[in-house]
Parts: C-alpha cells; sequence; structure tokens
C-alpha cells in the first residue's frame, strides 16, 4: 500500500484506468460517471490550479461544503500539494465558523456556495487571515455579493481551468509534489461537532488513514465494480475514510442525500451494493418500511410481521448453530448448537418463504443488488439490528470516533456477532480498565482505551488537550465505558461522562434506556435525565404520524400536534409503553426506570438538538429544553 492517498490514487488510477470512481448529479439529477484516470486528472488539475494561486505546503484551507464530487477532489488536490484542509458542514453556524476558521489560520476558504460566503463575513472582522474564497457552486459571479473588498473570490471552475493548463503543459510538476509527501504529513485538521462544548481540532495524517485501507479486505468484500452510496456528511471522519476506501478498494462513490426518499430513490438508480451510515438512517429506513405496512393494515400486515417473526426467530437459531453469540461469559459450543440446530431445520422452509412474499421487496427497494451496510456514529438499536437480520439485509455495525480517523473496531461480514461491534480492528490494541488503569476481563465493564496507527497525532494548538485524551505511550482513552467477550468482540454500554449519578448514589447508564425505548413505534428518539436528582425521567420525541393512527383509530380528539402529545389517552398509552419496555423482564433496576416524562412533538434538527453526525448534544438539550426539565422534577 501506498503512504500518502495521492499517491494511492496514482496507482488506481494506472491499475484501473476506466473503473467509474464518481457518480454524482446533473442538472436533471441524473447521475454522471466520472472514471478513476478522468479523477486523477481533475484532481492533478485542480492541484496546479491551487499552486498557481500561491498555495504551498502546510497552508491551512477551509473546506465548508456538503456532499459532491468538488469536494473529494478539493481535498485531494489540497494534499496533492502537501496543504491542509479544514473541514465543516454548511449546517455550521457562523459563530462556528468563525473560530475554526481562526483558530486554524485559514488564509483560504473553500465554500459551497454564497449562502456559506455570507455566513462567514458577518464574522470577516474576527478572522483577520482570511484572504481569499473559492466557490464550490460554479454559478457564481464577480460581484454576487457585497462586503468582499480586500477578499479575492474565485469559483472553481476558474481555479480548474487555470490548473487544466498548467498541468497539461507540465504534469510533472504536480507528481513531483504527489511524491514529496509521506506517511505521517498532515492531511486534515477535522473539530470535534461540539457534543460537549467548544469543538477540539483533531490533527489526522496519511497514515492514520491509510492504515484501515490497508486492512478493510480483511473485513469486507468490497473491491472493483462495487458502488458506494455516500449520504453521511462528508467533512466527518466516518464519511471520509469511506471515500478512500472506494480510491483505495477502485469502488465508485455515488453522492446522494440523509433524506429518506432521496436514498431510495437513489438506491434504485445507483443500484449500490455498499453505503454506510449512522443508526438514524437505517431506523428511518425500518420506521417507513412499518408504515408503509400499517397503512395497508389487513392480511398484508398480519403477514408480514408472521414472517418478521419467522425471520427473527431462524436468524436466533442460527447464530446458535454458527456460533455467533457473544460471550460475555464462556458457553458451550456444543449446547449452543444443539439448542440452534432444530428451529433452524424446521423454521428454513417458512424463513424462505419469507423471503420471496416479503423481504425480496425490501431488498429490492435497497437497489437490488445490496451486499451489506455499514452503521457507525453511535449504537445500532437492537430492535434495528433484528429487524434487518430478520429481513437478511446484512449490517455490519462499527465503532470509532474522529480522534482515530476513525474505525477501531467492525464486526467481520462473515462471522458477524450481533450485539457487539466486533474485534479491535486489525494492528490496534485495546484494553478495558477500571478506574484505577487495571485491565478487566471478559464480561466486565470497564472505560475502553486504544493504541494504533489510526490514532491522531493531536488536537490542534491544545497540547493541554492532547495529554487529557492521551498518555506518553500513545493509549487513547476513548471515553466509552465497554465489555469484552472471550472471543474479544466488544460492545459499547455507554458514555464514562454520560453517566448519570442519582442523589441515592445509583450510577445509571442512560444509552441502554435510550435504545429500548426506541423499540416502541411511538417513540422517535428518547432522552434521559436525573443527574443529582431523586430518580429518572425523560424527554421523548414521539413518532407523530404513528400517533396520529393510534388517535385515528381510537377516536381520540384533538386540534393541534401539540394538543395531541398533551391528551389523556396518549399520556397513557406512553406511560404504558414506557414501563413495559424500561422494566425488571427487560433487566432493568428499580432505580432505571422512568418516573416522569415529557412528550415534544417535534423532531430534533441537526444544529440544534443534533450534531453534523445526528448524535444527541446533551448540553444543547439542557438548554433549549429547560423549562421542560425543571418542571420534570418539581
Amino acid at each position: 500500500m501506498k503512504d500518502t492517498i495521492p499517491k494511492l490514487l496514482v496507482e488506481t488510477a494506472s491499475d484501473y484506468p476506466e473503473h467509474v470512481a464518481q457518480l454524482s448529479k446533473d442538472e436533471n439529477g441524473e447521475f454522471r460517471p466520472t472514471t478513476f484516470s478522468g479523477l486523477l486528472v481533475e484532481v492533478c488539475s485542480f492541484a496546479a490550479g491551487l499552486k498557481k494561486l500561491g498555495i504551498s505546503r502546510n497552508d491551512h484551507l477551509g473546506l465548508i461544503s456538503e456532499n459532491r464530487k468538488e469536494w473529494l477532489i478539493a481535498d485531494l488536490a489540497v494534499m496533492c500539494i502537501g496543504a491542509i484542509d479544514v473541514p465543516r458542514g454548511c449546517d455550521s453556524t457562523a459563530d462556528e465558523l468563525k473560530f475554526i476558521l481562526d483558530f486554524s489560520d485559514c488564509k483560504t476558504c473553500f465554500v459551497e456556495n454564497t449562502t456559506q460566503m455570507e455566513k462567514i463575513l458577518t464574522r470577516r472582522s474576527s478572522i483577520p487571515a482570511l484572504r481569499r474564497f473559492i466557490v464550490l457552486d460554479n454559478g457564481y459571479k464577480a460581484g454576487n455579493i457585497e462586503n468582499t473588498s480586500g477578499l479575492e473570490v474565485l469559483n472553481f471552475s476558474e481555479v480548474m481551468e487555470t490548473g487544466r493548463a498548467q498541468y497539461a503543459a507540465n504534469p510533472q510538476e504536480i507528481l513531483n509534489e504527489i511524491e514529496k509527501g509521506n506517511e505521517n504529513d498532515t492531511v486534515t485538521i477535522i473539530f470535534t461537532s461540539g457534543t460537549t462544548g467548544e469543538p477540539k481540532g483533531v490533527m489526522l495524517s496519511h497514515r492514520n488513514f491509510l492504515h484501515q485501507v490497508k486492512h478493510v479486505p480483511d473485513l469486507i468484500t468490497a473491491g472493483p465494480g462495487d458502488r458506494w452510496l455516500s449520504v453521511l456528511p462528508v467533512w466527518h471522519s466516518f464519511e471520509r475514510i469511506m471515500q478512500y476506501v472506494t480510491i483505495g478498494s477502485a469502488s465508485a462513490l455515488a453522492y446522494s442525500k440523509p433524506i429518506g426518499k432521496v436514498i431510495v430513490a437513489d438506491m434504485a438508480k445507483v443500484k449500490p451494493t455498499w453505503m454506510a451510515s449512522v443508526p438514524r438512517i437505517w431506523e428511518a429506513l425500518r420506521n417507513g418500511i412499518y408504515q408503509n405496512v400499517n397503512s395497508e393494515g389487513g392480511i398484508k400486515k398480519a403477514l408480514f410481521l408472521f414472517f418478521v417473526a419467522v425471520g427473527k426467530a431462524h436468524s436466533n437459531a442460527s447464530n446458535l448453530v454458527r456460533g455467533l453469540v457473544p460471550q460475555f461469559k464462556k458457553r458451550s459450543r456444543v449446547l449452543d448448537f444443539l439448542a440452534g440446530i432444530l428451529p433452524f431445520i424446521l423454521l428454513y422452509p417458512l424463513r424462505a418463504l419469507g423471503n420471496v412474499l416479503v423481504f425480496s421487496k425490501i431488498k429490492h427497494r435497497l437497489g437490488g443488488s445490496f451486499v451489506a451496510g455499514i452503521s457507525g456514529g453511535g449504537g445500532l438499536p437492537s430492535a434495528v439490528d433484528g429487524f434487518f437480520q430478520a429481513a437478511g439485509v446484512l449490517l455490519i455495525e462499527g465503532y470509532g470516533m474522529t480522534e482515530t480517523a476513525p474505525v477501531l473496531s467492525l464486526r467481520l461480514q462473515k462471522r458477524p456477532v450481533p450485539g457487539t461491534i466486533g474485534p479491535i480492528f486489525p494492528g490496534t490494541e485495546f484494553k478495558i480498565v477500571d478506574e484505577n488503569m487495571k485491565e478487566l476481563g471478559p464480561g466486565e465493564q470497564g472505560v475502553l482505551i486504544v493504541r494504533g496507527p489510526q490514532v491522531m497525532s493531536g488536537y490542534y494548538k491544545r497540547p493541554d488537550l492532547t495529554a487529557a485524551i492521551m498518555d506518553k505511550d500513545g493509549w487513547l482513552n476513548t471515553g466509552d465505558l465497554a465489555m469484552k467477550t472471550h472471543k474479544g468482540e466488544i460492545k459499547i454500554v455507554g458514555r464514562a461522562k454520560d453517566t448519570i449519578v442519582l442523589m441515592g448514589g445509583e450510577n445509571v447508564e442512560p444509552a441502554p434506556i435510550e435504545e429500548i425505548l426506541k423499540e416502541s413505534r411511538y417513540i422517535s428518539t428518547s432522552v434521559v435525565l436525573g443527574q443529582d436528582k431523586k430518580f429518572l425521567a425523560a424527554l421523548i420525541v414521539v413518532n407523530l404520524d404513528n400517533l396520529k393512527a393510534f388517535a385515528q383509530e381510537n377516536g381520540v380528539p384533538y386540534e393541534s400536534e401539540s394538543d395531541l402529545v398533551e391528551t389523556r389517552e396518549v399520556q397513557e398509552l406512553f406511560r404504558s409503553e414506557i414501563n413495559n419496555l424500561v422494566s425488571a423482564k427487560n433487566g432493568f433496576k428499580s432505580f432505571e426506570r422512568i418516573n416522569r416524562f415529557h412528550l415534544l412533538s417535534k423532531e430534533f434538527e441537526v444544529g440544534r438538538e443534533l450534531s453534523a453526525k445526528q448524535e444527541i448534544k446533551r448540553h444543547e438539550i439542557d438548554k433549549i429544553y429547560a423549562r421542560q426539565i425543571e418542571k420534570l422534577f418539581l
């Protein structure tokens, strides 16, 4: 494997010149291909254009955009000349962008459109180093926007055309720049999404990313001719590693959006073999299927629910037979096999019939060529995991963090163990330790610490924060609570810093409670509360479609959605749902029960209650819903 990402692109373009590298939409919404040889020419041309502008090795360039082909071209071009990009999404606030661009000393900033440029210009006086914008949308013309005096504003095509002539005249110039790169060069500074406060700039190198690209074939079978649907924020480390995986595996990347109807429509066009996404997207796909079934009702609904139950039972039996059961305590392989083999055989005909009558339609909605989905950026709810297992759709849950570029573990495609995030990534070390840093054994809960080639070099300009998370021997504290199995798989059970301590001294992990609450068809999201209180409470975001159906079926009158959640019938429904799920039969202790709750009729939004990768921003929740939270504990 080459030691830098641009060198890897040169190699792939040489070995697979006519294979498709990118599929991007034209003005009519149709996907248009770019081959690897074509991508290399565009990248080198754009790199030549940047060099012509005077951008050089170790310069920092802001990159504020959503998923599009120009993003990857800019990213790779910046790498080619040894510069460093500082990316962020379009949902960032003006203050966030001001902080990031100023703190990272960016003189040039790519922006997707004039909206992003205007946003940054409102804080121009606080970003004194900024000298230039490059607009990725080619609709921008000089003079389209005011208050740019003293700033150079170019569009993407201008830089590309200048560079194309330069590269055609002297292609060796950029190829020589690529050869100067080495594995330890910083390629990006990704600022964390700020779920816990002020963003921190994570410095990542070629080595960090390429360690993962190198070992992907050990875990999954992606290769030449495969197609990945890109739906996650491209600036985040999860989607970035997927981009570099496509280069390393000579597979294609198709740009979509994380919107249910758009994803389904694009799947029909692209027929992807792989998709990486966060649990919320898989949850939305599952909920969409259930809503369709519930609206049809009758025999179709009954058959669907029957075959889902059969599929789950058969999958559980198959896992016993194949030894795919997490062993937090030692289990008898023989007893598991004997317990599973009879239901596996007896249920097989019904499972096969369900595949034909029900599950083939789900696979068709995924494009018909789907191999597997990779879920990361948060825990995959067991109900969602179990549903797709029942349907015969493989979901491979992974785990990581921005500070590890990001992958730390992944279920194996050929032997996925449900209820875990798989074994640690090849070439990476891990320990699960107690508060005294003593290593714990299988089935014991502690904090996960890791060490390996994908671990960051540190936080930009913050050695103090780097030292707080990483020791002198390179061990990084993930801050996540975990357990390991006797076979080495890992299960994440919560965040150490999210632990709720009640007034009685009881420690409560909110994540398992929030996960099981989402098994209710009436609950979209929940946030468990109770730090320093006598009991637990929860904010519940309702699934409005299913709740309205309940109201119609039960003759519950209401004038507005906010009225609906306050009705006696709905309050009783949610009390029943919560009590049934967070109960002793599901393994919850008495102090883990939800004593009070408040229903919200409006979904959480990215940039408000959710981070860019759709994680709950608990500190923002506390601010936004302070009044409702206060009432819960009166």
